[in-house]
């Protein structure tokens, strides 16, 4: 099995405005932490050799996340080294319309470990779609990350996922949780 880290949408404005004036800040500093992990992950297979492919969404003219806005940039934290592949998105499916499964290919990855931003978006819909090309996943239940939305918090809505998520089968493909530090390439 060839593992591969993927690193989705984990940008400067990525969660900007996703809560209110009180909750921001906690959600801020949740991401903080996120980001943190992924990043340690991220040393551990580039030091392991797996490679890292980095998603970046692109929102469109006017969008916090337009293609070449400050807010488009991936965090400094995650930012890729010569050599790593960053694939460009404009959906919620990472493999939609881009290269990624021709990236894969190149490296022959079978299995794929997933975290980043907008759990119920981006993560959830690219992590059901590996499995359902043939990967087998293992998404890092710590390692994603949203806002909150409507009554539902940001903590409510990645459990509700780790668990919707955690099991979940295309064939004999699988989606496991793991915390990001119990994670070894």
């Amino acid at each position: 099995m060839t593992t591969a880290l993927l690193i989705i949408d984990v940008q400067n404005a990525i969660l900007d405005g996703e809560g209110s004036p009180e909750r921001q800040p906690v959600i801020d500093a949740a991401l903080n932490e996120t980001v943190g992990r992924l990043q340690s992950i991220q040393a551990r297979a580039r030091a392991s050799h797996i490679p890292v492919i980095l998603v970046q969404h692109d929102g469109g003219a006017g969008d916090p996340l337009a293609r070449s806005s400050n807010g488009w940039g991936l965090r400094r934290e995650i930012a890729p080294v010569p050599g790593e592949t960053v694939v460009h998105k404009m959906s919620s499916d990472s493999f939609f319309q881009t290269d990624l499964q021709e990236q894969l290919a190149k490296h022959a990855v079978t299995h794929l470990v997933i975290g980043g931003c907008q759990t119920q978006y981006c993560v959830d819909t690219t992590a059901r779609r590996a499995v359902s090309l043939g990967y087998d996943v293992t998404l890092l239940s710590d390692g994603h990350m949203t806002g909150d939305m409507g009554e539902l918090s940001f903590s409510q809505i990645i459990a509700h996922h780790n668990r919707l998520l955690g099991g979940f089968r295309a064939g004999a493909q699988t989606i496991e949780l793991r915390r990001s530090n119990e994670i070894t390439f």
